[in-house]
């Protein structure tokens, strides 16, 4: 069997790529550190997906939250909604309690859910969010009601005691969840289907004056 003598490595090459490979090693580590925190450090949202206002009020009988998202579909999502995929958005508003002896209680906790979906026949996109059903011709209008909440009780006045600091952290995503399970397996991980949109934010105190 015949070697080429090119591939046989010579001593001094072999010294030249362990020396370099030592020499380097810490570098590439560094890299490698610098990448993985780029990961867990890139924000949840991109783009265009945020809020626009975010309003929280006080009034005799308790807390109300009025807000607004701005985000669009991604061509693979809305492709999906095309095809008879219903898409389900969910808010979720907890309001918490803060101690510094223990973690942080939870004292009020609310949802909202809207299912959007297309109907091929009368090529209407219908929103359905509690009882009610409403029909729109246009995306972007089925869109404008799902992204847009006025007057949301968040929590009782009996839910928030005079004595302690409390805030509010808020959730509005894409419930990949509640997809058909097929869907769910072709669509996990891919960042087309990723629309989570947070906030945090402190409940005015009790003692501050009402308007």
């Amino acid at each position: 069997m015949m070697m080429s003598i090119s591939s046989v490595p010579t001593p001094r090459a072999h010294f030249v790529k362990s020396h370099f490979s030592r020499r380097f090693r810490p570098l590439r580590l560094w890299l490698a550190i610098v990448f993985c925190l780029s990961l867990f450090s890139a924000p949840c949202l991109a783009g265009p997906d945020s809020l626009t206002s975010f309003d929280l009020v006080r009034s005799e009988d308790g807390y109300y939250l009025n807000f607004a998202t701005s985000f669009e579909l991604s061509p693979a999502v809305e492709a999906a909604l095309q095809k008879g995929v219903a898409l389900n958005f969910v808010v979720e508003a907890e309001v918490f309690r803060e101690r510094w002896y223990w973690r942080d209680q939870k004292v009020s906790r609310v949802t909202k859910a809207w299912r959007l979906s297309y109907q091929p026949l009368t090529r209407q996109y219908r929103v359905s969010f509690g009882g009610t059903q409403m029909g729109f011709d246009q995306l972007s209008d089925a869109l404008a009601v799902i992204q847009r909440v006025s007057q949301w009780k968040i929590a009782e006045a009996a839910d928030v005691s005079p004595s302690g600091a409390h805030y509010l952290h808020f959730s509005y995503q894409l419930d990949t969840s509640l997809l058909p399970r097929p869907v769910q397996i072709g669509v996990g991980g891919q960042p087309d289907w990723s629309l989570v949109i947070q906030k945090n934010q402190r409940l005015p105190s009790l003692t501050t004056p009402l308007d």
